[in-house]
């Protein structure tokens, strides 16, 4: 399964990420304090959502056999203290009957149902 490692220093909140055996950094915006050398914590939820949503919906049009064109997944983050995310599909290639079977599918990803339905974290001291 997935595994990852967050790693940060002095560098106020610049965080070296290694995911995958890939790096990224994260980082608050200046108006957070941070320096913006790096996605934010909330913008790598709204990617992992996007990615997820998207190659899962190219899969099954795939498997289908169906003309998909392109497809775009657009992503909001709405909320204080009750956070909220809207997406948006828009769909290239594809008659409505299809694309509301996407957007059917798009309620059943991985990550989608992660978050709708919360994740168990459990935190010990290495």
């Amino acid at each position: 399964m997935a595994q990852g490692t967050a790693r940060i220093g002095k560098d106020r909140y610049r965080t070296e990420i290694e995911v995958g055996g890939r790096a990224l950094v994260a980082d608050e915006p200046a108006a957070l304090g941070g320096q913006g050398a790096g996605f934010a914590p909330y913008d790598l939820l709204l990617a992992s959502l996007g990615a997820c949503t998207a190659i899962t919906l190219r899969m099954y049009a795939d498997r289908k056999g169906w003309p998909l064109e392109s497809l775009e997944v657009a992503l909001r983050l709405h909320g204080v203290e009750e956070k909220r995310i809207a997406r948006t599909l828009t769909i290239a290639g594809l008659d409505e009957e299809q694309k509301a079977r996407l957007a059917d599918i798009a309620e059943r990803t991985p990550v989608t149902l992660t978050l709708k339905t919360g994740l168990p974290i459990d935190t010990r001291l290495g």
